[in-house]
């Protein structure tokens, strides 16, 4: 069997790949605290291969964990399968968290599996499902946690609008609407900005009323890697793919582009 076949079979199967209950190998503990200050690498869309690759360098680590945790997406089988797909041309130890468990399956607290990890990916999906579930659990305090031990953070969509204290999000019925996440990251946040056409325009709207604070937007395949709240480097994985600060000057929306380098996978 392909590596990649294999990989994909154990995302459904759960064969010794960390999936879905959060079981974790054996000796698998948390890892000491690291002192290299707080990381969040975020897309506008298209947290793939080349992202995750990104992820595993900013750890520092030799063959990092890192964890997809699919909240957001309800834990969707076929994102865990993505997720799996994505991981298998490069030198990490891939693992799931499900969120929608039980005490017979669970055999691990929040802590102890995320704060076993190098790096989690938070999938895209419902923002504000995500965000009640979350918190209904206890797992954004733990997030937080990760994020002050130093484990890099980051996803796409619902995954890179979380960290931030508000953005825009499609989760309610008819419109596109405001939303208040974590608050790890200051200000707001839009991500698939060139990817469907109200969102654009609403952020603009949004910030020019004073409904948002300024904040940066991210086209699909394009992102932001933030050290502590600093912008360190703008990514992309796509020649026309772009991120700006968006804000007010002189009562005026305007956007800046952020220069954006090209990244590669493995």
């Amino acid at each position: 069997m392909e590596r990649r076949d294999f990989l994909a079979a154990s995302a459904v199967t759960g064969l010794g790949l960390g999936v879905g209950a959060g079981h974790l190998p054996e000796g698998v503990g948390p890892r000491p605290p690291r002192q290299e200050g707080r990381k969040i690498l975020i897309a506008g869309g298209g947290f793939r291969t080349e992202f995750i690759s990104y992820m595993a360098e900013l750890t520092g680590r030799t063959r990092p964990r890192i964890c997809y945790l699919p909240t957001a997406s309800a834990d969707r089988e076929s994102g865990i399968i993505r997720f799996y797909e994505y991981c298998a041309p490069l030198d990490v130890e891939p693992h799931v968290q499900e969120s929608f468990i039980s005490s017979y399956s669970q055999d691990r607290s929040w802590e102890e599996v995320f704060l076993s990890m190098d790096g989690i990916v938070v999938s895209g999906g419902n923002t504000l499902n995500q965000q009640a579930i979350w918190r209904a659990q206890g797992i954004d305090e733990v997030l937080r946690e990760a994020w002050d031990r130093g484990i890099v953070l980051g996803g796409a969509s619902a995954g890179s609008l979380c960290w931030f204290e508000e953005g825009t999000t499609d989760s309610r019925p008819r419109e596109v609407t405001k939303i208040e996440c974590l608050g790890f990251l200051r200000g707001s946040h839009s991500p698939h900005y060139d990817g469907e056409a109200v969102r654009r325009p609403t952020y603009h709207r949004m910030i020019g009323s004073g409904q948002l604070k300024p904040g940066y937007a991210c086209d699909n395949d394009a992102g932001i890697y933030f050290a502590d709240n600093e912008v360190a480097r703008v990514v992309k994985t796509r020649a026309e793919a772009k991120v700006y600060y968006v804000g007010l000057e002189g009562g005026e929306v305007v956007e800046r582009e952020l220069p954006a380098e090209m990244i590669e996978g493995a």
